[in-house]
């Protein structure tokens, strides 16, 4: 996707400031990043099932992707608006240019299973077989599963006269099936879901053979459809728009969010048709015409359709085919001694800094509510709950058993969360029928911060204990995703979280903070004023920024006009980089990169400043882009102890040092490997990170 066109021809400064060309497309760079998620399923150098599981990953996240982003696109197009985003393309260009790269990359996907993944497996022992590839004793076997476990819920739906063309859920998998009446000799279409609780892949007894479930289905279809001859049959997937907005002014959210899952599960407009390629054009027009969906919107494979079923395979036991486990520390502050026996105590004598899933979430946070829950000292709780685990899990149940002990206890759980809608409906009653106070957040603004407060009689006083984060109070994707929190009793932290705690909770005016930096109030304003504070320094100052995605114009534009004043500028963006870096005139000293690898990058880190100690340092869970500055509640806490200054120094080397995991990001819109060590050694930043939580353990 390079465009090195535009920087020969943009010669002059001013020139290159007023180009829209300036900017890169959002929609683009998203894919850029699931095309580094795809080399890890390239990398012959990576264990054969993590291999496998990116290739799922890389699935699923472009079925978010087309469910959302290129749903909304669609919907412009639809509507007619041609308003230009920030880098000069329409809704019609961008639609065009994503659904061309979309396809280019599910082809390569396609490839890289078919081709490598397929054949490596099968070399030790792991076969992705055809049914016509059994023998009768296998075919037995999966017959019996078939009668057993398939058969029973399954449902044919015919199409004719008297049965019209049946909704097609969105992400289920289906045959789309000819069969002919051997009287009349007519042929009818009809429609076979396969439905979810079904394997994506169905084991043989051995335990390393799979079948695609379709295809046993289609082994079967005689039992769907008895007396009819099966003419074909042919798989189809469909992604529907479930981008549906919420109208503020409902009153009463919680009913409002149910309406919205209902009208995704039921009215989402088609986006995306995914077809194998032996499907014939009879069947395949009868799908985009009863679908109203064209070629565009059509994506042809040649191979197993939904490869995010891909990640059955990681249950299976075979330790050699994965990574070597890393498991997660008890972080060394929190260990217990006879000097420490509490984390309350703990957090008396300084701040806490916990960086998952190196530091174990068990033995930091889940502690901390836990033992607030069960401390009789403990007056109150308050939390934010975006995306938590199940209602069975230890934070829940802690919330819970606090309020029947007659704490107070409050919730804010943010309905919007979007795909965890349900889930968090049913957390909120869980803990409302527990007696927890459970709110819904502001009208208009999604709630995003992860913050948690605890007030205590200590003997000495009210004290305030809390905690913020870059990512959920989840335990699930603490051990999945790498993040950093904060725990701390610094008496105005505490007074300022709960100002915040009563703005999301009350009727209150948002005040001005001094130490937390708070959207939509005073985030963008606070990051663009140290952005300049920096810029003007030049030389002397310095600005490194790490987060998830950099999409938000003003800010871009912040840090051009920095880099033009001589300001190094480092950033560490996994995902989507609006920003062009190393363009004379423009950026040439800033420099981005990503790292991609087995744990997904979540922190974000903002530093301003050239001497580590001195510099100011901030976490929290707001990415640069509009919606965080401007539509969501995020709070970014400032660091401040010099020693847990120096563990966010720590990590940001450890980036900008990687030479295994890291890419790069050129002026023309490329990305591509760090493959040169500067000093002749290799780095891999999460392996480093590692040892060094273990090193901290040890040592505690």
């Amino acid at each position: 996707m390079s465009d090195r066109h535009w920087l020969e021809d943009a010669a002059a400064a001013d020139g290159i400031r007023s180009d829209p060309a300036r900017y890169i497309n959002r929609e683009l760079s998203w894919l850029d990043f699931n095309n580094r998620v795809l080399a890890l399923a390239e990398d012959t150098a990576s264990p054969l099932l993590e291999r496998a599981k990116f290739l799922a990953i890389f699935s699923q996240n472009l079925d978010e992707f087309f469910q959302v982003r290129v749903s909304g696109l669609k919907e412009q197009v639809d509507a007619g608006l041609r308003a230009r985003t920030p880098d000069g393309l329409d809704a019609a260009e961008q639609l065009r240019a994503v659904r061309a790269y979309a396809a280019e990359l599910v082809g390569r996907q396609t490839a890289i299973f078919n081709k490598e993944v397929a054949p490596a497996l099968e070399d030790v022992g792991i076969r992705f077989t055809n049914w016509t590839e059994l023998t009768e004793a296998d075919r037995a076997e999966i017959g019996t599963v078939f009668e057993d476990h398939i058969f029973p819920v399954l449902t044919p739906l015919a199409v004719d006269p008297s049965h019209p063309f049946p909704y097609i859920s969105n992400l289920s998998l289906n045959l789309a099936v000819l069969v002919r009446d051997a009287r009349t000799m007519e042929d009818r279409f009809a429609r076979v879901k396969v439905p979810a609780v079904l394997p994506r892949f169905v084991p043989l007894v051995d335990g390393h053979r799979f079948v695609p479930v379709e295809q046993v289905i289609a082994a079967h279809l005689d039992r769907l459809f008895p007396g009819m001859e099966i003419v074909t049959n042919h798989p189809f997937r469909v992604t529907r728009d479930t981008d549906f907005e919420l109208d503020d002014e409902d009153e009463d959210l919680l009913e409002a969010i149910e309406e919205v899952l209902h009208r995704r599960t039921k009215f989402g407009q088609v986006v995306r048709l995914e077809i194998d390629s032996m499907m014939p054009d009879e069947v395949r027009d009868v799908l985009q015409r009863e679908l109203d969906v064209d070629d565009d919107s059509t994506t042809v494979i040649d191979g197993p359709l939904d490869l995010s079923g891909l990640w059955g395979l990681m249950a299976l036991d075979r330790p050699e085919l994965k990574d070597d486990a890393w498991p997660a520390q008890t972080p060394a502050a929190l260990v217990p001694t006879e000097m420490r026996p509490d984390i309350f105590q703990i957090l008396q004598q300084g701040d806490v800094l916990v960086h998952h899933p190196y530091d174990s979430f068990a033995t930091s946070v889940e502690a901390f509510i836990g033992q607030a829950a069960a401390d009789p000292r403990v007056l109150a709780i308050k939390q934010t709950i975006y995306r938590t685990a199940g209602t069975d899990s230890a934070i829940v149940q802690a919330l819970a058993n606090a309020a029947r002990e007659g704490k107070q206890v409050v919730a804010l759980v943010e309905l919007k969360a979007r795909f965890d809608e349900q889930a968090n409906i049913e957390r909120a009653r869980v803990l409302e029928e527990a007696g927890v106070h459970v709110v819904y957040g502001l009208v208009g603004l999604k709630t995003h911060a992860k913050i948690l407060l605890v007030v205590r009689q200590d003997d000495d006083g009210i004290r305030r204990y809390c905690h913020v984060g870059t990512g959920n109070y989840n335990p699930k994707t603490a051990s999945l995703y790498e993040d950093l929190g904060l725990l701390t009793a610094d008496p105005e932290f505490g007074a300022e979280l709960t100002e915040l705690f009563n703005h999301l909770t009350g009727y209150s005016r948002p005040i001005g903070y001094k130490n937390l930096l708070v959207a939509p109030e005073s985030l963008r304003a606070g990051l663009r004023d140290r952005i300049r504070a920096q810029g003007e320094l030049g030389s002397d100052g310095r600005i490194v920024l790490k987060m998830n995605s950099l999409v938000d114009s003003a800010i871009i534009d912040e840090l051009y006009a920095a880099s033009a004043k001589g300001t190094p500028i480092d950033l560490i963006v996994r995902g989507i980089c609006c920003l062009r870096p190393q363009v004379p005139g423009l950026s040439e000293h800033i420099r981005v990169r990503s790292i991609v690898g087995r744990y997904l990058e979540h922190s974000r880190i903002y530093r301003f400043g050239a001497d580590p100690v001195a510099a100011e340092w901030y976490i929290g869970s707001a990415d640069l882009m509009p919606r965080n500055l401007d539509r969501r509640v995020e709070a970014l806490a400032p660091v401040k102890d010099p020693a847990l200054k120096a563990r966010l120094e720590e990590i940001i080397v450890a980036g900008l040092g990687d030479t295994e995991l890291a890419w790069e990001l050129a002026a023309d819109g490329t990305w591509s490997r760090v493959s040169d060590p500067h000093d002749g050694r290799s780095v891999n930043a999460q392996r480093e990170l590692h040892q060094r939580a273990l090193e901290r353990a040890h040592r505690a």
